[in-house]
This record gives structure tokens, C-alpha cells and sequence, in this order.
């Protein structure tokens, strides 16, 4: 639901806010924000809080002048973690140019519009998520080490779990933000947690993947520890990785995922580049992804998209996607990736037919993204170079 001006500022006297932090995002998913003070909020509905975000991945081309950040009401939320008395509110924003028009490379605007292009066609997404990190020690001077917290294995418990009350505080933290999460347990690799959502709206999703990565660095942070989301934070042990649960329906409720994951397996190699952003998520997908080609296959076995059909909703789970990645543009790509399928009805392949191999380094994925149309056609040339090109600033 959005909220005009007026209950927004209702909102901030009722809850004594103090601070509006209007967040955004760079094009790698990294949240961005800026403090105001209530008063400063009308300007901030009427025509947008002026920034320059030309230093900022993905905004190269917005040195002429401010990016304006408008807040969408929809999405505040209390930092629990601030005071009570002089509160913290945040709010995602949108970003405008100096004439009113949008920021192509604003990737929650690019979700929008994938959004947008799938109700035209009658179609709606959701999306849950699966989402790993580690909790490290810090030493003397607060600095992160490559201590693990604990040495504990998968969904063990305490005393051996040291991680238990931590994944209990994040729960607690994300709830009073609006957010549900599903359940949480230890990981396999030693310090490593995981915490599931149930499916949301596209948007919302990718808003709740934002505000949890805060969280959890927030409350890490609390415990004297640090978050780590990286693809592989320990060599020889697992890869911190981001599960997709994709669920797509037309008008009437009917299941459309088949089709919808035939379009996503069309274009993965393509795409893989912006669900695996770094080095090292490369490594990662060599572990675990078994067999390391672009197929499918049924719940219960490895392979980089299942299809689970047990449920009363049937859904496909996308393996390969790593936390350095940019929920909002990943999501962009994915809707993208189904509605082309939808418009030609496409059919999953064969599973025994031998399929193409997914990249096995970020170069290799670079150069398919960068000859890719499918990408060209929905990713806005700043974001591209970010990608394809980040080798060069090395």
C-alpha cells in the first residue's frame, strides 16, 4: 500500500522519527542513503532530495547534474537498533533526473518495469528467497578475521551451534521491519547460517533482501562479529549462496512455471555474469553445481534449476545465484527471461538431451553478456559496463 505525504509525516510524529534515511541502491545491489530531518520531507515528496551519484557504480552517465531520490512510502520501516526516543525511519526511494524522468540505470526502476511488462501480458511473479552468510571474529582493533564463529556442521544445535541466538536476534529484527521470515539454521561450513522468506511481489522481495543484508551486518556487529555474504568466504569449505524460488501465474492461476523455466535455461549463460558478479563466485558454482550445465531436473537432486511439483504451488529453484548479486537486476532478468518464453510458449528441453555448460569463470561470462541481445535489450548500458568491463579498473 502507499502512503501520501500526509500519513507519512503522521507516521514520523506518531513514532517520534527524528532521521529519514532515503536509501538507494548502486548497481551491484549495495544499498545507498543519505539522513534528512522531517522537515525536509515535503521537498523530498514534491520533487525528490538532490545527490550526486556520479561517483556511484552504475551512474556514469549522471554526472551532468543530481539524481533526485523520492521516497516511497510503502517501504518505511523503523531501525529497530536505534534509540527509542528520536527515532530512525528508512525508506527506499526512486531516482528522478533534474526533469522528472526516471534513472534508466536505477535497477528497482528496471524491476518496476519488468513487473509492469508481465501485467501487461497477464502475468504475475513472486519470488522467496534462501539466503547464506558467515559470522567471523574480529580482532583487537575491530577488523574481520577468517576465525569462524563456531565450528558447528548443518542444522546442528547448541552449544555446538554458537550461531543459534544470533540467527533468533536477526528473526526478531527483521520481523519488527515488516518482513516474515520462514525458518533459519546452521549451515554446513563452520560459522555459516541461513535464513528463508517466503515468497513475496518481485519488488518487495528484493526491498526484504536489502533490508536483511543490513540486518544482519547490524546485528553481527552487535554481537562483536562480522557478516560475511561473499561466494566463498573459506577456501575448501561451502560457498554462501542466494536460492531463488520462482513462482509464476497467469490471470486465472494457472501454474506457468514450466514455460517460465524453459526461458530462464534459454538465457542462463547469458545472464549468469549478474547472478555471479565476482571471481570467486566461479569457485563456488564448480562445487556445488553438479552437473555444471545449464539444465533441470526434479526435486530431491543437484542440478542449477529444480522444479519442485510436490506442493500445492509448483515452483522452480534457481541454484546458481551467489549473495554478490543485485536482487533488483537478478529478478529484472529472470521475469525477462519467462516472458519471452510465454510469448513463443516455449517447452522445457529434454533432460537427457546434453546441454550447453554454465560459464566457468567471470571472463567467459563477461564476454556472453557483453555479445548477449537478450541482455543489451533489458540492461542499461552504464550497468553493462559495470559488469562486463570492471576487469579494466583493476
Amino acid at each position: 500500500m502507499e502512503y501520501s505525504y500526509e500519513e507519512v509525516m503522521s507516521y514520523i510524529e506518531e513514532e517520534d522519527v527524528k532521521f529519514i534515511r532515503l536509501a538507494f541502491r548502486d548497481a551491484f545491489g549495495v544499498q545507498k542513503n543519505i539522513s534528512v530531518t522531517p522537515v525536509e520531507m515535503k521537498k523530498a515528496f514534491d520533487k525528490g532530495v538532490p545527490v550526486n551519484v556520479s561517483p556511484i557504480a552504475g551512474f556514469k552517465s549522471c554526472d551532468a547534474g543530481p539524481v533526485y531520490l523520492r521516497p516511497q512510502g510503502d517501504t518505511m520501516a523503523i531501525l529497530p537498533w536505534r534509540p527509542d526516543s528520536g527515532r530512525v525511519l528508512r525508506m527506499f526511494c526512486d531516482l528522478y533526473t533534474q526533469n522528472g524522468e526516471p534513472v534508466t540505470s536505477d535497477t528497482r526502476k528496471l524491476l518496476k518495469d519488468a513487473v509492469d511488462a508481465a501485467a501487461q501480458m497477464g502475468v504475475r511473479f513472486k519470488f522467496g528467497t534462501r539466503s547464506e552468510f558467515y559470522l567471523f571474529l574480529k580482532d583487537e582493533e575491530g577488523n574481520p578475521t577468517d576465525i569462524p564463529y563456531d565450528n558447528a556442521g548443518y542444522m546442528d544445535i547448541a552449544p555446538l551451534d554458537k550461531c543459534e541466538n544470533i540467527r533468533r536476534d536477526i528473526s526478531l529484527t527483521v520481523e519488527k521491519m515488516g518482513m516474515i521470515p520462514e525458518c533459519s539454521y546452521h549451515k554446513s561450513g563452520p560459522g555459516q547460517n541461513e535464513v528463508d522468506f517466503h515468497y513475496s511481489k518481485p519488488v518487495k522481495a528484493a526491498d526484504h533482501l536489502t533490508t536483511f543484508k543490513m540486518v544482519v551486518s547490524t546485528v553481527a556487529n552487535k554481537y562483536g562479529l562480522a557478516a560475511d555474504f561473499s561466494p566463498m568466504p573459506l577456501k575448501g569449505r561451502p560457498g554462501n549462496g542466494y536460492h531463488i524460488d520462482i513462482h509464476a501465474f497467469d490471470e486465472k492461476g494457472n501454474n506457468l512455471i514450466n514455460c517460465v523455466t524453459a526461458g530462464i535455461l534459454e538465457n542462463m549463460r547469458d545472464m549468469t555474469l549478474f547472478l555471479n558478479p565476482r571471481d570467486e563466485s566461479y569457485s563456488r558454482l564448480e562445487a556445488i553445481v553438479s552437473p555444471h550445465r545449464v539444465m533441470w531436473s526434479e526435486a530431491g537432486t543437484s542440478s542449477p534449476i529444480i522444479l519442485d511439483s510436490f506442493g500445492s504451488e509448483p515452483f522452480a529453484r534457481l541454484r546458481t545465484p551467489d549473495m554478490g548479486s543485485n536482487p533488483y537486476l537478478v529478478y529484472s532478468l529472470l521475469i525477462h527471461a519467462g516472458l519471452s518464453a510465454l510469448r513463443r510458449e516455449l517447452s522445457l528441453p529434454d533432460r537427457r538431451d546434453r546441454a550447453p555448460r554454465l560459464p566457468s569463470s567471470r571472463r567467459e561470462a563477461a564476454n556472453l553478456a557483453a555479445e548477449s541481445e537478450f541482455i543489451r535489450e533489458i540492461v542499461p548500458e552504464d550497468i553493462i559496463q559495470e559488469y562486463v568491463y570492471q576487469y579494466d579498473k583493476k
